[in-house]
C-alpha cells in the first residue's frame, strides 16, 4: 500500500485551512487542521506528521515557538512558512527556526504545491538515505553469495548517488537564494557577534561605507560605522546584549553623511541559544529634509499670512490720512504756516507705505507693476548707488552677458537687492569686498536644496561679502519676520524677510551659506523670461482734472469719504457703494451715466472679484479701476487677466490716483 504524507495546516484563519485542505486533498495528502498554536502541539503529540504549513502570527503563540516545539519533539518534521507580514526580521527569524520554505499571502496554488512536493521530497530524501545505507551494507554482503545480482545493485547504487547529488544542488541553490535575499535588502543589514565584530554584511551596507564586504568581515561595528575604538554611549547594540529584546533608536551619523533608524536584535536558535546579533541601518535622510522643509513653509506661511493681513489694514488706515493731507495741500500753497507741516505728513504716510510694502513683500502679496527686466542693469544701477554712500566697500561685479530676462516688480527688485546689499555691509563694519555675480541655469543647478524648484531656466544672482559671517542659529532665522541681530532702534527685522517674500512672491527661490568669520553667499533664484525688455513708463507728477461719473465701492467708509472728496476735486461726480452688493444694485441703474467703477476688492456680502464679473456681463465695455491695500498679485492678477483695466496700490496719491483714472478713460 503506497505511503500517504501527514501534513499539518496551523493557522488562525478558517477559510485559509479549508481551502489549503481541499487543495491539497485533492493532491494524495492527508491533511488535519489545528487554528492555534495550542492545538497544534496537541495534536502534532497524537500523530506524526511529514510536513507542517505554519502562519508565523497566531493569537495565543508565536510561530517561532511552535517551531521549537516542532524541532525538539519531531526534528524529522519540516515547516513551511505562510505569512502575510513579511519584514526583514520575520525572515531572519523565520531562517533562525530552521523552517524549511518561506512563503508570503497571497500565494499561488503551483506556488504552495511546488513548495509542499520539495518539502516532502527533501524529507523522502533524508528516509532514503538511512535506507540506502542499509541496503549498501546488505548489498555488500550478498555479493559473497549472489554475483549474479551485482550489476542490479550497482544500478541501485548509481541512482541513490544521483538523488544525493541533486539533494547538495538543493542545498547550494537554498544557500545561494539566501545570499541573494541578504545582499538585495535596501538597508544596511549586518550580523555580529558578542564582541560587536561582523560575521555577515550585505552589499547595501559595504556600498555605503565605500569598500568590499570581504574587507569588512571581523571588523567592530563602531570602527567602521562611526570611526570610533569604543560603542557610542546609548548604542542600541550594547542594550541589546543587555537585555536579549530588541532595540531602535535615531541616529545621525556625519562619516555615512545622514540620519538612519539602527536597530538591533538577538539572534537565538532552536534551542534558545544565543548564537550572535543583527544590525540595521535604515536611511531617512531625506525624509527628515522633507519633514524639515514642511515644517519651516508651514511657519512661514503662517507668519506671512499674519504679515499681509495687518499690512492690508494698514494700508487703509493710511488711504484715509493721505486722502485728507491730499485734499488740505490743494486748497494751500507753500506760504502758508502749515504746508511744511503736511508735507512732513505726506513723506510719514510714504514711509508707513513702504513699511507695508516690506510686510506685504514678506507675505508674497508684494508685486505691485510687473515688467519685463533686464536683472544685469538692475544690479549695476542699485550697486552704483549703494557704492557711492558706502566709500570703505569694494564692489566686484561678474555678470554675464547673455543673461535672461525676468518678468518682475522693478522697485520690489531693487529693494531685494538694497536690503541684501545693506545687510553685507553691516557684517562688514570696517569695509571689505562685496561681489556680485549673475549667470543662466535651470532647475538641475539647484539641486540638494530644501527646495523643490519647478522645471525651467533661472536667472541666478550670488551676492558674496567677506564680512562676519553667521553662526548656525543665525542662519536658521535669518529670513523670520522681525528678527534682527542689531541693537534695539537700528534695525526693523523686516529686511531680509522682506526678500523672502519678494522673491518667493516672484515665482523664485533665496538661500544662504555663511559661517563664522568667513563672510557669507545669498543665493536669488528668479524664473526667466523670454520676453523682451521695455523701459519703464514715468508717472505723472501733477493732479490730472477730469469730468464724468465714477462709481466708488469700498468698505471702509473713512476710505470711501475722502476717496468722494478726492474725485470731486478733481471733477467727477461720484457714486459711492459701501460693498460689492449694492455696487451691482446701483450700477444696474445707471449703467449709461458711469463712466468708471473704482473698485474694492476685500468686502464683505460680495467681493471685488465677483462684483466685477457681474458688472461686466451687464457691461462688456465697462472700465474699472481696482484697488486694494494688498497688491496685485493673487485675486488682483486674476481679475486683471479677465479684462480688468488697472489696478492702483492704497495708500495713493491724488496724483496717481488722477492719471490712472485718465489712463484707463483715455483706452480705445
Amino acid at each position: 500500500m503506497p505511503y500517504i504524507p501527514k501534513i499539518l495546516i496551523v493557522d488562525d484563519e478558517p477559510r485559509m485551512c479549508t481551502s489549503l485542505k481541499a487543495l491539497l486533498s485533492g493532491r494524495g495528502y492527508e491533511i488535519h487542521i489545528s487554528n492555534s498554536g495550542a492545538e497544534a502541539i496537541e495534536c502534532m503529540s497524537k500523530n506524526n506528521f511529514d510536513l507542517v504549513l505554519l502562519d508565523m502570527v497566531m493569537p495565543d503563540m508565536d510561530g517561532g515557538r511552535i517551531m521549537d516545539h516542532i524541532g525538539a519533539q519531531s526534528p524529522e518534521t519540516l515547516t513551511i512558512v505562510i505569512t502575510g507580514y513579511v519584514s526583514t526580521e520575520s525572515a531572519l527569524s523565520a531562517l533562525r527556526h530552521r523552517a524549511h520554505d518561506y512563503l508570503r499571502k497571497p500565494f499561488g496554488e503551483e506556488e504552495l504545491l511546488k513548495a509542499v512536493e520539495n518539502a516532502l521530497e527533501q524529507k523522502k530524501l533524508g528516509g532514503e538515505r538511512k535506507r540506502a545505507e542499509e541496503e549498501l551494507r546488505e548489498t555488500a554482503r550478498r555479493l559473497k553469495v549472489a554475483h549474479d545480482q551485482s550489476l542490479i545493485y550497482a544500478q541501485e547504487l548509481k541512482e541513490e548517488m544521483m538523488e544525493r547529488k541533486r539533494a547538495g544542488e538543493a542545498l547550494t541553490r537554498a544557500k545561494e537564494d539566501w545570499e541573494n535575499t541578504f545582499d538585495a535588502i535596501t538597508d544596511m543589514v549586518m550580523l555580529l557577534d558578542n564582541e560587536h565584530q561582523i560575521l555577515r554584511i550585505n552589499k547595501t551596507a559595504a556600498e555605503a561605507l565605500g569598500t568590499t564586504q570581504d574587507k569588512l568581515l571581523g571588523k567592530k561595528c563602531y570602527q567602521v560605522i562611526h570611526e570610533q575604538g569604543r560603542p557610542l554611549r546609548g548604542c542600541p547594540l550594547v542594550r541589546t546584549m543587555k537585555t536579549l529584546r530588541p532595540q531602535t533608536t535615531e541616529i545621525t551619523e556625519p562619516h555615512l553623511g545622514g540620519t538612519f533608524i539602527c536597530s538591533t536584535s538577538p539572534i537565538l536558535n532552536r534551542q534558545g541559544k544565543l548564537t550572535g546579533y543583527t544590525h540595521t541601518l535604515k536611511d531617512i535622510t531625506k525624509s527628515k529634509r522633507l519633514e524639515a522643509q514642511f515644517q519651516q513653509a508651514q511657519k512661514m506661511e503662517a507668519i506671512g499670512t499674519l504679515a499681509g493681513g495687518i499690512a492690508h489694514d494698514f494700508n487703509n488706515l493710511l488711504m484715509g490720512a493721505q486722502g485728507n493731507i491730499s485734499l488740505m495741500l490743494m486748497d494751500i500753497d507753500s506760504s502758508h504756516p502749515h504746508y511744511e507741516r503736511l508735507k512732513n505728513i505726506e513723506k510719514q504716510i510714504q514711509s508707513g507705505a513702504k513699511l507695508t510694502s516690506l510686510l506685504l513683500g514678506y507675505a508674497r502679496k508684494g508685486k505691485y507693476d510687473v515688467a519685463t527686466l533686464n536683472l544685469n542693469q538692475l544690479v549695476e544701477e542699485t550697486s552704483d548707488t549703494f557704492g557711492r554712500t558706502r566709500k570703505e566697500i569694494t564692489i566686484y561685479r561678474e555678470l554675464a552677458e547673455d543673461l535672461f530676462a525676468i518678468e518682475a516688480d522693478h522697485v520690489q527688485i531693487e529693494q531685494v537687492l538694497l536690503n541684501l546689499f545693506i545687510n553685507a555691509a553691516d557684517a562688514m563694519p570696517g569695509g571689505g569686498n562685496l561681489i556680485l555675480k549673475t549667470m543662466n541655469v535651470d532647475h538641475n543647478d539647484m539641486r540638494g536644496k530644501l527646495y523643490d524648484p519647478k522645471p525651467g531656466n533661472y536667472v541666478l544672482l550670488m551676492i558674496t561679502d567677506t564680512g562676519l559671517g553667521m553662526d548656525k542659529e543665525t542662519l536658521e532665522r535669518i529670513f523670520d519676520p522681525f528678527f534682527t541681530t542689531k541693537e534695539m532702534g537700528r534695525g526693523t527685522g523686516l529686511g531680509l524677510a522682506s526678500v523672502y517674500g519678494i522673491v518667493k512672491g516672484h515665482g523664485g527661490y533665496v538661500d544662504v551659506d555663511s559661517k563664522e568669520k568667513h563672510g557669507a553667499t545669498f543665493r536669488m533664484f528668479l524664473p526667466a523670461s523670454k520676453k523682451k525688455v521695455r523701459k519703464p513708463v514715468k508717472s505723472a507728477d501733477r493732479v490730472i482734472k477730469g469730468s464724468g461719473t465714477v462709481l466708488l465701492v469700498d468698505d471702509e467708509e473713512v476710505i470711501l469719504e475722502v476717496s468722494r472728496d478726492l474725485l470731486k476735486a478733481m471733477g467727477y461726480r461720484v457714486l459711492l457703494a459701501k460693498d460689492g452688493k449694492e455696487a451691482l444694485e446701483i450700477f444696474k441703474k445707471n449703467q449709461d451715466v458711469i463712466d468708471i467703477v473704482v473698485l474694492d476688492m476685500v468686502m464683505p456680502n460680495m467681493g471685488g472679484g465677483v462684483a466685477y464679473d457681474s458688472m461686466k456681463e451687464i457691461k462688456p465695455d465697462i472700465k474699472v479701476l481696482l484697488s486694494s491695500g494688498f497688491s496685485v498679485d493673487g485675486e488682483a492678477t486674476e481679475i486683471l487677466e479677465r479684462g480688468c483695466d488697472g489696478f492702483i496700490q492704497k495708500p495713493f496719491t491724488m496724483k496717481k490716483l488722477s492719471a490712472k483714472i485718465r489712463e484707463i478713460l483715455e483706452k480705445k
